[in-house]
């Protein structure tokens, strides 16, 4: 094989359901080869209990068999492809991304207790992947008991703490399954569980943790010298202080290395030993990086939820935002905040509709989004007198509460599928707006919104929908694996070959041709169908000046007459 001098970079992504590997031309962003590997357990990859729906854990070593026969497999890919040039030698750093908060019980040799004979079978022995929503007392405790403490340990991640996230879920492992607990030397996030496998270094006293899993999801920030004190974790349990200890305290943001690609994961993968490896970072996150993500840019990335990301430079000052899942410095670039929001459900909706009540006449097609979604581009905004709360699997921002569910209003005897699936998109869509009307009522102004995921790439009407709603312009990112490039993107810089992300975004990141443009029309309609979505979302999210929602059903009723005629 004859060298060449080309550089690549190779992002992982781990998803809720696989994970990618893509192998990226570091001068242009071009995508030289990707593979997906689907977790083989469970659902799709998802563990379940139906006697308890907010459970969802993973397998462990989906994780780890992922990482070998994805990375091999696109190792092998990449040297196949005609005119590629690509050699392992040239590859310049290694991404890593991953969902978040999915923490992950060890041992004291940093070995995932599912993969242990004695916990093979155990739910709460697995991961814990970040919509496992059963530690939503452990939240409500979290959030009460840190109102009132005199450190502010939930200022910079919205005021409440959430079942999704880290402490939360351990807290609850202790109450239900004490044997998992005390077995439990450590938790390791995800993001850092697989740098810490392909370095070679899992030992959970010193593998390195991320500024993005910690800030984000463990109330870890420098204001306070990092993750809560003894005292505060020891009136949660005494328990949470010994896994403290354990937690290495020096955090990294995902520009830098974590390591270098060990010997012995090296030869199982095709790449050489010494490839730096980034520290690991939310999917949302890398896929931020990925779409180009600059002050100003909201980045949605939107996919089984939604996530939303901002950065603002920390040179200039910005407020506290309530509910929000974090405003952390280096989550996502050196030199910026990170700013998170989010739905907890959007595609895991839409499926839900397609999967259990879509009609017969609809399921005998192979594709039944496009389906139902080519007879809702039929309909007009306000045509069905339809108002979803979409809630389905509760609320992220700004509720941040787990225990809302989803609410179908406005329905008759003559409500179709299709104009259900609109709505349904229409509340997610609904969903996004109150989180960028919270973010510039807070002083963060939303100059454009760049929009990734497969939801994005392959639904048009949704994105139309989010254009009209949102009345913003919607672009998509110009790559189909924006999380995957984000994380590949991170490794040139961890690998030395771009001084900076922006250097590097400058290079390999981009938008495609088509925008969604509002529809001016539409933007009137639904600036009035908002104002009722806003009426049920506070009736129904807050339990504060509650109010009559009788207009509510007159006015859709209005609505759907007035554009009909």
């Amino acid at each position: 094989m004859t060298k060449s001098n080309k550089k690549f970079a190779v992002g992982l992504d781990y998803g809720t359901n696989s994970v990618r590997a893509l192998i990226v031309d570091v001068e242009n962003g071009d995508e030289i080869a990707t593979v997906v590997d689907s977790y083989p357990s469970g659902d799709a990859g998802v563990l379940l209990d139906p006697k308890q729906p907010l459970l969802a854990r993973q397998n462990p070593d989906d994780y780890i068999n992922g990482f070998y026969r994805s990375v091999s497999g696109v190792v092998r890919q990449a040297l196949d492809v005609k005119d590629a040039e690509f050699h392992p030698d040239n590859v310049v750093g290694i991404g890593v991304d991953t969902t978040g908060s999915t923490p992950i019980p060890v041992d004291r040799n940093g070995i995932a207790l599912g993969l242990l004979p004695q916990f093979k079978n155990e739910p709460d022995a697995q991961s814990w992947l970040w919509k496992d929503h059963t530690a939503f007392a452990e939240a409500a405790e979290i959030t009460e008991k840190a109102s009132h403490y005199q450190v502010k340990y939930l200022s910079q991640c919205g005021e409440r703490y959430s079942s999704e996230w880290f402490w939360s879920k351990i807290l609850h492992c202790k109450r239900v399954n004490p044997k998992v607990f005390e077995a439990a030397y450590s938790w390791v996030e995800l993001a850092d569980f697989i740098p810490a496998l392909m370095i070679g270094n899992t030992n959970p006293d010193t593998l390195p943790r991320s500024i993005c899993a910690a800030g984000h999801k463990a109330m870890f920030h420098t204001q306070w010298g990092g993750l809560p004190s003894v005292e505060f974790l020891g009136s949660l349990d005494p328990d949470l202080v010994r896994l403290r200890e354990h937690f290495n305290n020096e955090t990294k943001t995902s520009d830098q290395a974590a390591g270098q690609l060990c010997e012995q994961v090296a030869a199982k993968v095709g790449l050489p030993p010494g490839i730096p490896v980034t520290v690991g970072l939310f999917d949302c996150h890398a896929g931020a990086v990925g779409a180009g993500i600059k002050p100003g840019t909201l980045v949605k990335i939107i996919g089984t939820s939604t996530c939303d990301v901002m950065i603002h430079p920390l040179s200039e000052p910005l407020a506290t935002i309530p509910g929000l899942c974090g405003i952390v410095p280096g989550s996502v670039m050196s030199g910026m905040y990170g700013i998170e929001a989010g739905q907890s459900g959007v595609g895991d909706i839409f499926n839900w509709f397609v999967k259990n009540l879509t009609p017969e006449s609809f399921t005998k097609t192979t594709d039944i989004h496009n389906a139902l979604a080519c007879e809702a581009e039929k309909l007009t905004p306000g045509e069905s007198g339809l108002l979803v709360l979409d809630w389905h699997c509760g609320n992220r921002t700004i509720l941040v509460d787990q225990l809302l569910t989803g609410l179908i209003l406005g329905m008759t005897v003559h409500t179709t599928a299709p104009e259900i699936y609109r709505a349904l998109i229409e509340a997610t869509a609904f969903g996004a707006l109150t989180i960028i009307n919270r973010l510039e009522e807070y002083g963060i102004k939303v100059n454009e919104v760049i929009n990734c995921g497969g939801i994005a790439e392959k639904s048009p009407l949704t994105m139309q929908i989010y254009a009209d709603v949102c009345n913003k312009p919607m672009k998509i990112s110009r790559s189909p694996q924006t999380c995957a490039l984000g994380a590949a993107i991170l490794g040139t810089v961890a690998g030395g070959y771009y001084k900076n992300v922006e250097t590097a975004q400058q290079k390999m990141t981009g938008v495609k041709e088509k925008i969604y443009v509002p529809n001016s029309h539409a933007v009137a309609v639904y600036q009035r169908i908002y104002k009722l979505y806003h009426d049920l979302h506070d009736s129904f999210g807050r339990n504060e000046n509650p109010q009559s929602l009788y207009h509510v059903m007159k006015e859709l009723i209005d609505i759907r007459e007035n554009v009909r005629k």
